[in-house]
């Protein structure tokens, strides 16, 4: 019997606790130094997802959500990004206080990440194939066959036609749909826990955009995958999302789960957003939009960031930080009138 002490709360040597969510961002803050100043990033960023839950996160450009998932995935550039706090915890184990190597472990097998631009991503010089069979390779130590043959049924996965050809076929042969298609079966060669998925649909058509969305879904189900969705498109949200982040300038301004923010929004930030969406009841009405631009993170106002965009603003809001206002069983806005904003008929 060893006489080395252990902790009761924790299982192996990784440190993983588990009763611990799934992943969970606590209170993470991040900064970029840059020639014109230090931009304040994330400002105080927490969220979690379950197995088996969708997670979406919203928010127009600039406002944090891809770089709330770099964090989570270790790849920032660094300089000139600085994680200045908080912590990114998977199964309780905080992935900013671990070695590179365990880091590299979790982000291999544990999460994943679909990225925005599927050309991008993927190497150009390289066939579809090789891309997904050398981490198969590498990381379960299979041989050349077996992770052909297992990036083959990969691709017959996430519905490429005639899999077996297009697994030696290059990026560019590929179209946007189908880039997007490899990427996703990329990201599920190592069966991880949680995938991210940062605006998967840009740049596809509407029809593309609902078959991978489908595709993202049915998959989540059968393998009870945590499911972070980035992205700015309310619809596609309010078919898939369990739990919605909204954020703006770098926080999260309303936290809720999905029936209860598009039945009534808790934030004028998240109320802007839901107006600004096209209506087929309001044909040949001017399209609504949230006046003025989000703030440079360079100089984020004071008091609450949206008070220079905001029309229910009034004094305190330029001047007072607000919290958390709690609107119900995990729900949460950062605005001095949520409770007026829910409570309206």
């Amino acid at each position: 019997m060893s006489d080395v002490a252990t902790d009761p709360q924790t299982s192996g040597d990784t440190g993983v606790v588990p009763d611990a969510p799934l992943l969970e961002v606590d209170d993470l803050y991040v900064e970029f130094h840059t020639r014109d100043g230090v931009a304040k990033v994330l400002n105080g960023v927490s969220y979690h997802v379950e197995a088996g839950e969708t997670l979406a996160v919203l928010g127009e450009s600039g406002s944090g959500k891809s770089v709330t998932a770099q964090a989570i995935m270790g790849i920032l550039d660094v300089p000139p990004a600085v994680v200045t706090g908080g912590a990114i915890r998977y199964h309780g184990e905080d992935l900013l206080a671990v070695s590179d190597q365990r880091r590299s472990d979790v982000r291999a097998e544990g999460i994943a990440m679909i990225f925005q631009d599927a050309l991008s991503a993927l190497n150009p010089v390289f066939t579809v194939g090789f891309q997904i069979e050398e981490q198969l390779r590498v990381r379960l130590g299979l041989s050349r066959k077996e992770a052909r043959k297992r990036a083959i049924a990969l691709l017959d996965q996430v519905r490429i036609p005639n899999a077996a050809r297009r697994v030696r076929q290059y990026p560019h042969e590929f179209s946007g749909g189908m880039r997007q298609r490899a990427m996703i079966a990329m990201s599920l060669a190592l069966d991880p826990e949680v995938l991210i998925a940062d605006e998967p649909t840009t740049a596809l058509d509407v029809t593309v955009q609902a078959q991978i969305m489908d595709l993202l879904k049915e998959i989540q189900v059968e393998r009870k995958m945590g499911l972070i969705l980035i992205t700015h498109d309310l619809a596609v949200v309010a078919e898939v999302a369990d739990r919605i982040a909204v954020m703006y300038a770098g926080r999260i301004v309303e936290h809720s789960d999905a029936v209860s923010l598009y039945r009534k929004p808790g934030h004028p930030y998240t109320v802007g957003l839901m107006e600004s969406m096209p209506r087929l009841d309001q044909k040949g009405t001017e399209l609504r939009t949230i006046k003025g631009l989000p703030p440079s993170l360079l100089a984020i106002p004071s008091g609450c960031p949206f008070h220079p965009r905001c029309p229910m603003a009034v004094d305190k809001c330029v001047t007072d930080v607000p919290g958390d206002h709690r609107l119900g069983l995990g729900r949460t806005s950062k605005c001095h009138f949520a409770e007026e904003l829910v409570g309206r008929v």
